[in-house]
This record gives structure tokens, C-alpha cells and sequence, in this order.
């Protein structure tokens, strides 16, 4: 009986495995299905965090309802899926531009090569701004946070400010905390808007900046906040907010919002933009932890 069994075993397999054909798997197809895998899983992410994420809801509903017009073979709701599908394309790319010109920009300011591998020597970074100019920025802050005024000061870091700087009144002075706190007292011609920061300048004030249209954001937080957001949802900078209403201090960097943070936290988060960082760089080596690595004698 046990060797019926087996043998009826070894008649299926001879039947049906051998005709099973694997396809061949070149190194090359791995590479792909990695690909692939990390392109669809950062669209994934992409569409999650924006409102693409809510506007690909209501295409499903809709590919839901002519789905069923197809099974029940509505011919008129078939008719008008079929004459409007070209149309339809387009009006995608017009709904989704916002997103899509983000997505761009931000794939944009990533330099890949620069994150997998290196080529240069050891050297020791270009600080964006001196120890004084972050100083001068959280004593401002918080100075201005006890007084409960208001304040919007945008560091510039890799991208540009230029097209936000011409929007506001041209000041190019040397940072001091006084000079922060004159130009956000209230009435005075320069309080209204955000200021600009390069390097260890005030370049402008008075300036506008692009509000958030992240409906996450808490309904409480006014235009500052949200105007704070919008400009680090398209650029690189990093913006101090100073809340008139409590004096809390704030900060919006890569389209998130960190509120209430003490002067620890700010000092912290200026000097990550600031850059100072002893980098131990190797010709042509996969990075790792040796990138942004402070040096044991920093």
C-alpha cells in the first residue's frame, strides 16, 4: 500500500512537474524587480503624503462605477468612458501639476551619484552661517517670543530664495538679534511679511511666501505658520516661527512643521543646516555612516 503511494507520487511528478519551465533569472532581472520595487513604493509614499492621495480616491470610486457599467453592459455609461478616456489624461496632469512639479523639484535637488559614492579627499565642509548668526537668530526668537511678536525668518540653504526675495523690501545687512527684533516690532514698516536669510545676511523683509495647502496642518495654526510650511514644501530652507498669539516658537523644514520647540531643539536644527561637519570622504566608496560624521576632536 506505501508503495502504491509513492509511486503514484512519483507518477505525478514525472506527469505534471516536468512540465513546469522556469524562466531563466539573469542578474540583470533582479536589478529590475529592485527598481521597480523602489520606484513604486516611493510613488506609493508620494501620492500618501499629498493630496494626490485623496484625488486617486475618487478616480477609484470612479473606475468602480464602469467596472459595474461593464458587467451590467451599460452601453451609454461605456460609450461616454470610452470618448472622454483621452480627455481624461489630460485633465490628470492638469489636476495633479501641483504634485507633479513638487515631486520634480525634489527629485531635482537630490544629487544620486553624490548620495551613493564619493570621489573626493577628506576636507572639512563650508559652514552656511557662523556660530553668531545662529546665536543672534535664537536669541532673537525667543526674545521675540516673550514680547508676543510675531516673526517669520527664512534661512536660505541650497535653493535659491531669490524669486521670494523679490517680493519683499531689499535690506542685505549683517544678522544681530536687535536688528531682528527692530524689524518684527509691531507697527514698524517692515514687521508684515517674512524675512530672508543667506549666509550670514538679512537680504530682505516684507517678503511673501507660498501658503501650505496640506490639510493635515491643525486648523488652529494662522497664515505665518502655514506660509512657514509652504515655503519648506518647495525648497530646502528652514524657517524660525514666532506665534503672536502664544510666543511659542516654531519650525518648518522639508514640509514638516515642528511646533513648540525649546532653544535647544532650535540650536540643534540650525546647525544641521549649518553644516559645520567634519566629513571623512574616501575616493569612490559606497557611503555609510562616514558621511555627515562628526569627528571625536569637533
Amino acid at each position: 500500500m506505501i508503495s502504491n503511494f509513492f509511486s503514484k507520487i512519483a507518477s505525478f511528478n514525472g506527469k505534471y512537474l516536468t512540465n513546469i519551465h522556469f524562466p531563466e533569472l539573469m542578474w540583470t532581472d533582479i536589478v529590475e524587480i529592485i527598481i521597480i520595487s523602489v520606484l513604486i513604493y516611493n510613488v506609493l509614499v508620494w501620492f500618501k503624503n499629498t493630496r494626490a492621495w485623496a484625488l486617486m480616491k475618487g478616480i477609484v470610486v470612479i473606475l468602480v462605477f464602469v467596472i459595474i457599467a461593464s458587467v451590467f453592459n451599460m452601453s451609454t455609461i461605456l460609450w461616454i468612458t470610452r470618448n472622454l478616456f483621452s480627455v481624461a489624461v489630460t485633465a490628470l496632469i492638469v489636476v495633479f501639476q501641483p504634485e507633479l512639479r513638487k515631486a520634480l523639484e525634489s527629485l531635482g535637488r537630490r544629487n544620486v551619484l553624490s548620495n551613493l559614492f564619493q570621489f573626493d579627499a577628506a576636507r572639512i565642509t563650508d559652514e552656511l552661517f557662523s556660530d553668531e548668526t545662529c546665536d543672534a537668530i535664537i536669541h532673537a526668537s525667543y526674545a521675540m517670543g516673550r514680547a508676543k511678536t510675531g516673526a517669520l525668518i527664512v534661512i536660505e540653504h541650497n535653493d535659491s530664495l531669490i524669486e521670494y526675495e523679490r517680493t519683499g523690501i531689499a535690506i542685505d545687512s549683517v544678522i544681530s538679534s536687535q536688528l531682528l527684533i527692530n524689524i518684527f516690532e509691531h507697527n514698524t514698516p517692515l514687521h508684515d511679511g517674512a524675512v530672508l536669510v543667506r549666509g550670514n545676511r538679512i537680504v530682505a523683509a516684507t517678503c511673501y511666501l507660498p501658503l501650505s495647502d496640506n490639510r493635515e496642518l491643525s486648523k488652529d495654526l494662522g497664515t505665518r505658520h502655514r506660509a512657514a510650511v509652504g515655503i519648506s514644501e518647495v525648497t530646502d530652507s528652514l524657517t524660525v516661527i514666532v506665534s503672536e498669539e502664544t510666543g511659542k516658537v516654531s519650525v518648518a523644514m522639508g514640509g514638516e512643521l515642528f511646533r513648540n520647540v525649546d532653544a535647544a531643539e532650535l540650536k540643534s536644527k540650525l546647525e544641521l543646516l549649518q553644516n559645520k561637519v567634519y566629513e571623512e570622504k574616501k575616493i569612490l566608496f559606497w557611503k555609510g555612516r562616514a558621511r555627515n560624521e562628526k569627528s571625536s576632536d569637533k
